[in-house]
């Protein structure tokens, strides 16, 4: 299985641009006094479950692999019964 970092409090930071509601920023600010903070909690919270996903999806699709594959080795291929080679 794959490591899926999540310590971002240690890594090197660097300024970014992040374009967001004047509505949403100034509901955000009675919530968190940290929007940086906040905003990179939630980033990484969304990145480790977007390479889950992605990680089951791949595990899903090897699985499905190894089933059509063991039905060949176990029935052929369909295809052998009307080809005209």
């Amino acid at each position: 299985m794959p490591r899926i970092n999540t310590a971002t409090a240690a890594s090197r930071k660097r300024p970014v641009n992040l374009t967001l509601s004047e509505g949403l920023v100034a509901d955000l600010k009675s919530y968190t006094s940290n929007l940086s903070a906040t905003a990179e909690e939630l980033l990484s919270a969304y990145v480790v479950e977007q390479k889950l996903a992605r990680l089951n999806r791949q595990q899903e699709a090897d699985q499905a692999v190894a089933g059509w594959n063991a039905l060949h080795a176990d029935l052929g291929s369909f295809a052998d019964e009307h080809s005209t080679l």
